[in-house]
């Protein structure tokens, strides 16, 4: 069987603009892993206080998500892998999650 065009695959609302906005978050975070850390460490240093001393690193954290969630190439890139993993569980009708699980090596 050929694979289908990705172009062609029709997308509902709820996959435009809520499953592949999640994956886009998922993926920034990513992206985004030095700042996310930097900002967790300053909250558990901090505790209570961390609204006032972890502005810094609150700024840079949403600041570096918010270029990726507004980059149009990236919600391009995550579309396409969110259309390759829809036409996988077509395909195999095993979903994403399960498909990326270790298997157990003992039974």
């Amino acid at each position: 069987m050929e694979a289908a065009n990705t172009e062609e695959i029709h997308l509902r609302h709820v996959e435009k603009d809520v499953l592949i906005p999640k994956m886009m978050r998922e993926k920034a975070k990513e992206r985004c892993a030095q700042k996310v850390e930097a900002f967790n460490h300053c909250c558990k240093e901090t505790g209570f206080l961390m609204v006032f001393k972890c502005r810094e690193e609150n700024a840079a954290l949403k600041e570096c998500l918010t270029i990726h969630y507004k980059d149009p190439a990236f919600f391009e890139l995550c579309k396409q892998e969110y259309i390759q993993e829809k036409l996988e569980f077509e395909r195999t009708g095993v979903p994403t999650k399960n498909r990326k699980q270790k298997v157990p090596t003992s039974m």
